[in-house]
């Protein structure tokens, strides 16, 4: 049975609050604002409750989507009676109709640990390390819970609200340089730590090889781990973290709207892809509705963006793989949409373009021909790539059968996007979950039947063409309207209502210095982004600033199957399989 009562800290102060009596296998229901489903257990019954729900036909839930945790010791406005010092926040996603719920399960302090879930979902491996890294809760029966991305030797959980958030709250930095060897050591310990060396191991075709950490293309810093019996992949271990920012822990120290900059660059190939979630999530939590001009200017530039990410990922894969004339031409073909980008938002890869209740400007004059000349440059192009990639015999050689997955290995392991739909899994969220208006759009959902480094390539090119068709009937459907909602908690206001109507005054004056204070709640906000299914989680706690940012990304889920894919090819085939996974290490470390 939980304990009668937990203490949480309000303003320095130590605050006990009656936690009321319940049942064994009691759960108790949450209203937020997403509509999604959501319901509170008990830590003993946690693995009895996920357990039905991942295996009952009934529920089915085969993909958990994400797992992360809130310290609520400082939180006002208590979002359930049951809620104690930290939440436990798992989210499952049922991909054969779209189907969502999120369980929470309320902790102690001085009882922070859960059973593991890793024997239910292997990915559950990784969120559970974040988990424990970020919070210091503790995961029983996990198999390997070392820090993710901090180093082993760091003091603290950083999204604890007690841990420092700026460096200038610090002193100087000092490195001594027996701290440097220290560190190196542990380093160079890593594969001893997770089990990859065995005792008594001496055979000579055995080797363990590092590589990395480098910067591979353009994915970022990774180091692999990679244990071989000659050249074939044995085992491999991932290190991530040197990528590392802190977004989540930035988001909740800018205000609702100081936040969106931040957005673009973790995903830094995707743009306003970034934004998109983010906003929306915050006008579910205002009720702010974005006028329908607003929405249409959503899909076209995250559309835009999408072409841009998946250009980006052919021509560094291909080069990757030894071809190098393409990656010159795709890049010349992102110069154009980039420079497209620039005519509508003023900036090029960041441009930071949407708002909370709308878009930054509505579009320049002449925005209709540049884009009518995208649209008529761009499919050559793309047949041309066909021609040159996907029929060379090296390329199919190099990447037909390598690093293949069936559907139930991507559900369990939580693939989205292409690298799921290329098992012949037929889910988008734009179609499950239209959101900003994708409903009233037109396009296909193309798959493949089997999940090799090939088919994960040729997905990419044919979504670049359903892009180009929803591009065009953004075109030719256009409404006309204002671009920003008239919303007290939207910004900026329009210009003229400012200069005009001190009603619109007094909150833009108030947006743009204390920030905008947004309803007690929290939300899911999810998007089809180009790597696959991006949300993010958001608690408010009335407040000027976010009391939680969860950024779950498409890239930190693909990026642990790795060893999955890899073990029985060859050390040519990882980089293959690297490339193909289409990843960034911002969208991972975050």
């Amino acid at each position: 049975m939980p304990d009668t009562a937990h203490t949480t800290m309000q303003n320095g102060l130590a605050r006990t609050h009656p936690v009321p009596p319940r049942a064994s296998g009691e759960t108790s229901p949450q209203i937020c604002a997403d509509g999604i489903e959501t319901i509170w257990c008990d830590v003993d019954d946690l693995l009895g409750v996920m357990t039905r729900l991942r295996s009952d036909p009934a529920q089915n839930y085969r993909m958990l989507l994400d797992i992360t945790a809130i310290d609520e010791r400082t939180r006002l406005n208590r979002p359930h009676p049951w809620a104690a010092d930290f939440t436990l926040l798992y989210h499952l996603f049922r991909h054969e109709d779209g189907r969502e719920i999120r369980v929470k399960v309320p902790l102690a302090m001085n009882a922070l640990i859960a059973p593991t879930l890793c024997g239910l979902w292997s990915n559950a491996d990784w969120y559970e390390r974040e988990v424990w890294d970020m919070f210091g809760i503790r995961f029983a029966g996990h198999p390997d819970l070392r820090r993710m991305l901090m180093p082993e030797s760091w003091v603290g959980h950083p999204l604890r609200k007690d841990h420092y958030c700026r460096a200038t709250e610090q002193g100087p930095f000092v490195m001594p340089d027996s701290t440097a060897i220290a560190e190196q050591h542990a380093l160079r310990d890593i594969p001893l730590l997770a089990g990859m060396i065995d005792a008594g191991e001496n055979d000579p075709e055995t080797m363990i090889v590092n590589l990395g950490p480098n910067h591979p293309s353009l994915h970022g810093v990774l180091r692999l781990v990679v244990k071989l019996h000659g050249e074939e992949i044995i085992d491999i271990i991932p290190e991530i973290g040197f990528h590392h920012r802190g977004a989540e822990k930035i988001g909740e120290r800018q205000s609702w709207h100081s936040f969106i900059p931040y957005t673009d660059r973790i995903d830094y190939v995707a743009g306003v892809m970034n934004n998109f979630p983010y906003v929306m999530g915050v006008e579910k939590l205002a009720g702010i509705t974005v006028p329908p001009r607003a929405q249409m200017i959503r899909i076209m530039l995250a559309e835009i963006f999408r072409i841009i990410s998946h250009l980006v990922f052919f021509g560094t894969m291909v080069q990757d793989v030894g071809q190098l004339s393409p990656v010159f031409f795709v890049f010349t073909d992102r110069e154009r949409a980039l420079e497209l980008i620039e005519v509508i938002c003023g900036f090029r890869m960041h441009p930071s373009f949407f708002r909370i209740g709308g878009v930054a400007a509505d579009l320049p004059q002449g925005w209709d021909g540049r884009i009518r000349d995208f649209l008529a440059y761009l499919p050559k192009r793309l047949d041309e790539y066909e021609a040159m990639v996907m029929r060379n015999k090296i390329f199919q050689i190099r990447t037909i059968g390598i690093g293949e997955y069936t559907a139930e290995e991507a559900l369990d392991w939580g693939i989205t996007g292409p690298g799921l739909r290329a098992t012949g899994v037929n889910f988008d969220y734009r179609k499950s979950h239209p959101y900003s208006g994708y409903d009233q759009l037109e396009f296909d959902v193309p798959t493949a039947q089997r999940s090799d480094c090939f088919n994960r390539v040729q997905l990419r090119l044919d979504e670049m063409r359903q892009s180009l068709r929803i591009i065009r009937q953004c075109l030719e459907q256009m409404p006309p309207g204002p671009v920003k909602a008239m919303h007290p908690l939207a910004m900026p206001m329009p210009r003229e209502a400012v200069l005009n109507d001190i009603d619109s005054l007094i909150p833009h004056f108030l947006n743009s210095t204390w920030g905008a204070v947004i309803p007690p709640g929290e939300v899911s906000s999810t998007i089809e982004a180009t790597k696959g299914l991006n949300t993010y989680h958001l608690v408010s706690d009335g407040t000027t600033t976010p009391y939680r940012v969860r950024i779950r990304t498409p890239s930190f889920a693909h990026l642990q199957t790795i060893p999955m894919m890899s073990r029985g090819t060859y050390l040519a085939d990882l980089i293959a399989i690297i490339g193909s996974i289409d990843f960034v290490m911002a969208d991972v470390d975050r």
